[in-house]
């Protein structure tokens, strides 16, 4: 049976109350990208990006998975081939909703990053100036997300998973931020058929084979069962 390998943006965690880049009155609305998700934003005012990311980390503790999220578990549990969910997200509601093995491009609210060593552990639900490193003491203590202008995680991973894709879905994903939205066209040349389910039409939705429009917890669900009828 068909690999199928899922992108999920944004737009899967924004029914659980996880605002998008784009939502007004929301956190990212408060700040500008460049002072919150920018390297070059840490090294002007640590205090300000952690306390952006230490707001973002209780919000997502305080949510919980929806039904798209669900459903892209049920699928991962049921389809007879293999299923693999690439996200875009930091936060932590695809594993909370049942899914295994979630390959995230974008690191995790969860996670702490040693600027100065690479070293990796959980982060607590406050990060602090100065916070030493538990490998090699540094007072380098950063959040483990991929800020603009940093590589995305797990690119090789994820590539190779592409190109045995016999079916790609992008879900809730704005199409604007590269390289995953490049991935359909990835897809397309292994031969996978290509599939959208977004709110509203991204920007690359001309590149899918098919575009589904409407509410994640609402088109996420319906598409799952047509999948698993159709096997």
């Amino acid at each position: 049976m068909e690999k199928i390998v899922i992108l999920t943006g944004a737009g899967i965690s924004a029914e659980s109350g996880l605002g998008t880049f784009r939502d007004e009155g929301g956190l990212w609305a408060q700040h500008r990208i460049e002072d919150v998700a920018t390297p070059e934003g840490f090294a002007r005012d640590p205090a300000l990006v952690h306390g952006f990311y230490n707001a973002r980390r209780v919000q997502a503790a305080e949510a919980q998975p929806n039904a798209a999220h669900k459903a892209l578990a049920r699928l991962q549990r049921d389809w007879p081939g293999e299923v693999i969910i690439v996200t875009q997200n930091v936060d932590g509601l695809h594993e909370a909703g049942g899914a295994q093995s979630v390959i995230h491009m974008h690191g995790t609210l969860a996670g702490a990053l040693c600027a100065a060593c690479g070293h990796r552990w959980t982060a607590p639900p406050e990060m602090a100036v100065g916070e030493p490193c538990p490998a090699c003491a540094a007072p380098t203590a950063r959040p483990d997300v991929v800020w603009f202008g940093e590589m995305p995680y797990h690119m090789d991973s994820i590539y190779d998973h592409l190109a045995g894709a016999g079916l790609f879905a992008a879900i809730g994903t704005s199409g604007q931020v590269y390289p995953a939205a490049a991935f359909v066209h990835e897809a397309t040349m292994s031969g996978a058929r290509t599939v959208e389910l977004n709110l509203d039409p991204s920007t690359g939705a001309s590149s899918f084979d098919d575009v589904v429009l409407g509410p994640a917890t609402e088109t996420v669900p319906h598409w799952v069962d047509q999948m698993l009828i159709s096997q």
